[in-house]
C-alpha cells in the first residue's frame, strides 16, 4: 500500500523534505534543524517567542494599557474576520446560483425548440466559465487551486508555503470558485471558502497588502507568526461556518482538522467569529427572500431541512445502517487513493508541460461533464408524475428553469417528469435537497441512482486536482446520499412498509459515510451534518456511520487532506509519532554537523557561512573565564540576515559590548519578523563593501537565549511530542547534564496575581522534590 511506503517511520518526514521543489538534497544536520535553500518555496515558522534584549525593552515600554488594547484589536480583527468571510460566502453563493440560474433558465427554453442546440448552448456556458476559473488560477493566482485546505493544515501545523495566503490567492479563490462551480464541475466551493477565510485573516493581520498598496498602518499590530497562526484558525472555523451555516461545526473542524496547538483563549475568539458569520449569512438570506437577488431561488446558503422526515428508528434498521457505513469506508478509501494516483500522475508528468496543458485539460474535463450530465438523462425514459399532495408545496413537473424535484426532460407528455435530469439539472446544492427530501418517495428509480453514482463518483475522482479551486465536501455529500437513497429502497422494499421509512433519511447518513471514509472527521462533521439538516433525532445515527465509515477507511489509507499534503510534499507534524521512533534517541536522530557561530563573529565569516549553507539557525557559543565552552542561545538567519542589512550594530572591536548598555534599543521586534507569505531577506539581498566586512557584530543582545534543549539520549518520541505541541522550529540536543541547580513542581508554578515576585520564597529543591 502506498501510503505504508511513504510512512516508514522516521523516514517520513525526511522523504517529504527531500522532494521539496528546488531543495538540496543531503543528510539533514545542524541539530536537527530544517534546512532550506533561499528559492525553496517551504520552510517552517517561528511560532516560539525569542526573548532577547529587543524582546524585553519593548515588553518593558509596554503598560496594561497597551496589553487592553492589543487583547481588544484581537477581539476586533475576529470581529472583522466573520463579516468579511460571511460577506465573501454571500457573494460566492449568489455569483453560482446566478450563473447556473441563468444556464438552466436559458438550457430549457432553447430545448423547447431544438434540443440539440440548448445542448450546444449548455456546453458554451460551462466551458466559459470553466476556463474562466482555470485561467485566473493559472495566469494570475496558481495557489489558489484546488481546496487550498492542505496547505491550511500545513501552515497551523508549522510549515510556510509563500503565496497561499496573499492577496491574489484570495481574488483567485473567490473567482475561481464560482467559475468552476457555476461550469457544473463535480467540485464544491465549500474547501474554498476555508481558504478564503484564511486569506482574509491573515491580510488582516498583516494589515493589508503592500503589493497592491491595501495597507493600513493601524492594523500592523500582530506581527508574529504566532499571531497570525491564531487569526488564520479564526478564518479556517469562519469558512466552515459561512459554506455550511454551521457555526459550531466551524470551530470543531478548526479544532479538529486543521490546528496542532489550541488554547482555551483562542476558542472563544474562534466561536465569537463563526457567530458573526452566521449572523452575516443568515441576513443576506433574509434580504434574498424578498427576491433581490435574482436565480438565488432555495440553493446557495447550504441547508437541507428534514425535520419533518423519519421519526423514529427500530432495531432492524441498525444492520442496513452498519452497511451504509462499511460502502462509505470502503468507497471513501478508494477515492482517496485514486485521487492521489491521479494527482500523482499529474503532477509528475501532465502539469510538467505547462499552463496551456492545464487550461486544455479543464475544459476537456468540462466538456466531458456537460456530455455526460446533458446526455444521460436523454436515454432515461420519463415516468408519470405522482398525485399532488397540496401540503408538500412540490410542484410536478417543476417549471422551466426553475430549481427543484421533477424536471420535464425530453418527455412526451407534460405530466411526465426525468428522475435523472432532476439529478444534473440543478445545481448541487438543490440536487442533494431533493435526494434528502422526505416528500419524494420513489420519485428516482433505482438504475437511474446508480447510472449517477457511477459517473458523478469517476467525474469527482477525475475533476479533483485540477487547477481550479475545487472542494470536495458538496461532491462527497451527493455520492453517499446517492447510494444511501439506494439502501433505503432496497429497505423499504424488505420490510414492506411494516416500518416507518424514509429514503432521505438513508441518503442523509450515506452522506456522512462517505464524508467519514475520506475525510476521516468524526465530531466536526457529525455536528455539521445536524447543522445543516436541522435534525438533532439522527444524531446517533449519524455518529454510529461515521464511527464505522472512519473505521474503514483507516484500514487502508489516511484522509484525503493527509495524502494531499503528503503528495504537495508538505512535511506535517501528525498527532501521533511513529512507532521507529521509540527506539531512537534524539543524537540518532540530529545531524553529526553543527554549525555554530562564536559570540563576536566578523562579519565576513557571517556572510561565509549563511551563503555556504541553507540552514536557518545556528548555535552561538562563549566562553567562560575558566575556558568552558558555554552555549548561549540562538541565533536564526532572518535575524542575521537584518543585522547585515542595517549594518548599525557593526563594531570595529572583536571584544563583546558591555552587557549593561543595551545594543537593542536601535531595533524593534517587527524589524526581525519576516513579512507574511513571503520570502523575507535573502543572504543575495545584502549588498556589503570591503569595509563592512572586516567589521564585528556581537550576537549577544539579538540571539534567542533560553531555546529548548533535551538531552541526547531522549526518546525521539518524546521529542517529537515536545516539538509538536510546543509548536517549534529549532530543539538543541546537549550532553546529559552533569549537575541539577534546582526543580520546578507545580506549586512553584501557582503565583497569586498580587503577589510581589521580588520577595516570594520559592521553596528549596529538597522540599520540592516529593511533591
Amino acid at each position: 500500500m502506498l501510503s505504508n511506503h511513504l510512512h516508514n517511520g522516521i523516514e517520513g518526514p525526511k522523504l517529504a523534505w527531500s522532494r521539496l521543489p528546488n531543495s538540496e538534497d543531503g543528510e539533514p544536520d545542524t541539530v536537527g534543524l530544517i534546512k532550506k535553500s533561499d528559492k525553496s518555496s517551504i520552510e517552517s515558522l517561528d511560532y516560539e517567542v525569542i526573548e532577547n534584549h529587543a524582546y524585553w525593552d519593548e515588553q518593558a515600554q509596554r503598560g496594561k494599557l497597551y496589553v487592553g488594547y492589543y487583547v481588544m484589536v484581537k477581539w476586533f480583527f475576529a470581529l472583522l474576520i466573520g463579516i468579511g468571510t460571511g460577506l465573501a460566502a454571500v457573494f460566492i453563493n449568489l455569483s453560482v446560483e446566478n450563473f447556473a440560474g441563468w444556464k438552466f433558465a436559458l438550457t430549457f427554453a432553447i430545448i423547447q425548440k431544438s434540443y440539440v442546440a440548448g445542448f450546444l448552448v449548455y456546453i458554451l456556458i460551462n466551458l466559459v466559465l470553466v476556463f474562466s476559473s482555470v485561467y485566473i488560477v493559472t495566469q494570475f493566482a496558481p495557489a489558489a487551486a484546488g481546496s487550498g485546505i492542505p496547505e491550511i493544515k500545513g501552515y497551523l501545523n508549522g510549515v510556510d508555503m509563500p503565496g497561499i495566503l496573499l492577496f491574489r490567492t484570495l481574488i483567485g479563490k473567490i473567482f475561481g470558485s464560482i467559475g468552476s462551480v457555476g461550469g457544473g464541475l463535480a467540485l464544491g466551493k465549500e474547501g474554498p471558502l476555508v481558504h478564503t477565510g484564511a486569506c482574509i485573516a491573515s491580510l488582516l493581520g498583516q494589515g493589508g497588502s503592500s503589493k497592491y498598496h491595501l495597507r493600513s498602518r493601524w492594523l500592523q499590530i500582530f506581527n508574529s507568526d504566532r499571531d497570525r497562526r491564531d487569526l488564520v484558525t479564526c478564518g479556517c472555523a469562519a469558512g466552515v461556518s459561512a459554506a455550511f451555516r454551521a457555526p459550531v461545526g466551524g470551530v470543531l473542524f478548526a479544532l479538529e482538522e486543521v490546528t496542532s496547538w489550541w488554547k482555551s483563549q483562542l476558542m472563544w475568539r474562534v466561536f465569537f467569529t463563526s457567530a458573526i458569520v452566521a449572523v452575516v449569512v443568515r441576513t443576506a438570506m433574509g434580504w434574498c427572500k424578498s427576491g433581490k437577488c435574482g436565480h438565488f431561488g432555495s440553493g446557495g446558503f447550504i441547508i437541507w431541512d428534514i425535520s419533518d422526515g423519519q421519526e423514529d428508528y427500530s432495531f432492524e434498521e441498525f444492520l442496513p445502517m452498519a452497511v451504509i457505513g462499511v460502502i462509505g469506508g470502503l468507497l471513501g478509501a478508494l477515492f482517496n487513493q485514486l485521487t492521489f494516483y491521479i494527482a500523482y500522475w499529474r503532477r509528475n508528468y501532465l502539469h510538467k508541460n505547462g499552463n496551456r496543458v492545464k487550461i486544455i485539460e479543464a475544459c476537456l474535463i468540462s466538456l466531458i461533464t456537460s456530455i455526460i450530465s446533458f446526455g444521460l438523462p436523454l436515454l432515461r425514459k420519463c415516468s408519470p408524475c405522482p398525485e399532488a399532495d397540496p401540503d408538500s408545496g412540490i410542484e410536478c413537473p417543476r417549471p422551466p428553469g426553475m430549481y427543484g424535484n421533477y424536471v420535464n426532460f425530453y418527455c412526451s407528455k407534460d405530466k411526465e417528469y426525468n428522475d435523472l435530469a432532476t439529478i444534473f439539472f440543478n445545481t448541487q446544492d438543490d440536487a442533494i435537497r431533493n435526494l434528502f427530501s422526505a416528500k419524494t418517495i420513489h420519485e428516482y428509480s433505482a438504475q437511474s441512482l446508480l447510472t449517477f453514482l457511477v459517473m458523478f463518483y469517476s467525474l469527482a475522482v477525475v475533476t479533483f486536482g485540477t487547477a481550479v479551486p475545487a472542494g470536495q465536501f458538496v461532491p462527497g455529500i451527493m455520492i453517499g446520499s446517492t447510494y444511501g437513497r439506494l439502501v433505503g429502497m432496497f429497505v423499504v422494499k424488505v420490510y414492506n412498509k411494516k416500518l416507518n421509512i424514509e429514503e432521505g433519511t438513508y441518503a442523509l447518513l450515506g452522506a456522512a459515510s462517505f464524508l467519514g471514509g475520506s475525510m476521516r472527521m468524526t465530531v466536526s462533521l457529525c455536528v455539521i451534518m445536524v447543522e445543516i439538516t436541522n435534525n438533532l433525532k439522527l444524531l446517533p445515527l449519524i455518529m454510529l456511520v461515521l464511527l464505522i465509515s472512519k473505521a474503514v477507511g483507516d484500514a487502508f489509507n489516511e484522509g484525503l487532506y493527509e495524502e494531499q499534503a503528503r503528495l504537495r510534499s508538505i512535511p506535517l507534524l501528525e498527532s501521533r509519532p511513529k512507532y521507529q521512533m521509540r527506539k531512537m534517541t534524539a543524537k540518532e536522530a540530529s545531524g553529526k554537523r553543527v554549525i555554530s557561530f562564536p559570540r563576536v563573529v566578523k562579519v565576513a565569516d557571517v556572510v561565509s557561512i549563511l551563503r555556504s549553507n541553507n540552514h536557518n539557525g545556528f548555535p552561538v557559543i562563549d566562553h567562560a573565564r575558566n575556558g568552558e565552552t558555554l552555549v548561549i542561545g540562538l541565533m536564526l538567519r532572518s535575524h542575521l540576515l537584518v543585522l547585515l542589512q542595517s549594518k548599525v550594530d557593526f563594531q570595529h572591536s572583536p571584544l563583546p559590548c558591555d552587557p549593561r548598555e543595551s545594543r537593542s534599543i536601535r531595533h524593534t521586534i517587527s524589524e526581525f519578523v519576516k513579512p507574511a507569505s513571503s520570502k523575507g531577506l535573502s543572504i543575495h539581498d545584502v549588498h556589503l563593501s570591503s569595509d563592512d566586512l572586516e567589521m564585528y557584530i556581537d550576537l549577544a543582545p539579538f540571539l534567542n537565549p533560553s531555546p529548548y534543549i533535551v538531552p541526547e539520549d531522549m526518546s525521539l518520541t518524546k521529542v517529537y511530542n515536545l516539538f509538536r505541541q510546543l509548536g517549534l522550529r529549532h530543539i538543541f540536543v546537549v550532553p546529559r547534564p552533569s549537575r541539577v541547580i534546582g526543580l520546578i513542581t507545580r506549586k512553584d508554578l501557582l503565583i497569586e496575581e498580587n503577589e510581589d515576585s521580588a520577595s516570594m520564597e520559592l521553596q528549596s529543591t529538597s522540599d520540592a522534590v516529593g511533591k
